[in-house]
């Protein structure tokens, strides 16, 4: 006798799945999150934005790429989830807006209850971080398609933002400063670099090198930091006039985003020291410092430009929120 199951969908397992990470879910609620009895969709209380003159609703949509092929072998996948929060909703603090809500998809092969619960339990605690609710999701059972302990993970998130107070290049002048906000390691991008390394030399996700306090494995699977709170403290403050958010492309490729045309960053590379997992890959992998510079932060995940006499008191607040910080440069006319 056919059935759904004896094609590899357990519906039962997926009913499961959605128990075990209820609790975690709703930790990240916000006064504004409606119930919806059907739970086919999220809600969120639009009066909110009436204390906005011109409300603009942000968003943003992004994964966590290979990065979930590491987090597989290793068989820890709540990091991940918290990954996928950091990818999606700093990408929202770019322009200003605070996070409000979010939504999240995962496609695998076989749905494992306890693997999905702590994937999305993951993505609920750091929602909590970032200060957004997580509204809603979905579970996909691809069997045939995916083997059985394979997975992916995406994620959409909303925010709002004064249409006045937006950020972005259009503020930034010459003599404005760069903050650099360090990162936590590698945090998304750059994994297929890596695997790469993994599958061509002799490191492995085992190995424990001496530049390092943990074995690899854990190093690369340390969890994105998170900036949107203390995006949003900083712009409170004032004198902020963009962010960058250090993803795919590097430093120089992600802050050029943010500026006017007619200006350029100067970055003083002697500011900071790029952290000692950088530099066990490019060892082992024999990787070019410009192939380096386009594909990981290299120990900076967000830098604001700020006005020059906002600058220190933009490095005492984020020493306060205890976010590693430095002044990485200044912008100057091209």
């Amino acid at each position: 006798m056919t059935s759904y199951e004896a094609a590899g969908v357990d519906i039962a397992a997926g009913e499961r799945a959605v128990e075990l990470m209820k609790s975690r879910v709703a930790r990240s609620r916000r006064p504004e999150v409606v119930d919806d009895a059907s739970g086919f969709a999220g809600l969120f209380d639009a009066s909110a934005f009436l204390r906005y003159k011109r409300p603009l609703l942000a968003t943003s949509t992004d994964g966590v790429g290979t990065k979930v092929d590491l987090a597989r072998r290793l068989g820890i996948y709540d990091t991940v989830g918290h990954d996928l929060v950091g990818m999606v909703i700093d990408d929202l603090a770019v322009c200003g807006a605070e996070p409000l809500f979010m939504t999240d998809y995962i496609a695998c092969g076989k749905v494992v209850p306890e693997r999905i619960a702590d994937i999305v339990g993951g993505i609920a605690d750091a929602c909590v971080l970032a200060g957004c609710a997580l509204v809603g999701g979905e579970t996909a059972e691809h069997p045939g398609l995916l083997e059985a302990d394979e997975f992916d993970i995406a994620g959409a998130g909303t925010g709002v933002v004064e249409a006045d107070d937006i950020l972005g290049s259009e503020r930034v002048r010459a003599g404005d400063a760069v903050i650099a906000m360090a990162s936590s390691g590698v945090h998304s991008n750059g994994y297929s670099l890596v695997r790469h390394i993994l599958a061509t030399t002799d490191l492995t996700l085992e190995s424990h090198p001496d530049e390092l306090d943990r074995s690899l494995g854990e190093e690369l699977l340390t969890p994105t930091r998170i900036y949107a709170r203390d995006c949003l403290a900083l712009t409170a403050a004032g004198g902020v006039h963009a962010f960058a958010h250090i993803t795919g492309g590097g430093l120089a490729a992600n802050l050029a985003r943010s500026l006017p045309a007619n200006t350029e960053a100067v970055i003083d590379r002697s500011s900071w020291e790029i952290p000692p997992l950088f530099r066990v890959l490019q060892a082992h992998g024999d990787v070019p410092q410009a192939e380096m510079d386009k594909t990981f932060n290299l120990g900076v995940g967000m830098a604001a430009v700020v006005a020059p006499d906002a600058a220190d008191a933009a490095l005492r607040l984020l020493a306060g929120r205890g976010v590693p910080s430095w002044l990485l440069g200044e912008i100057v006319a091209r």
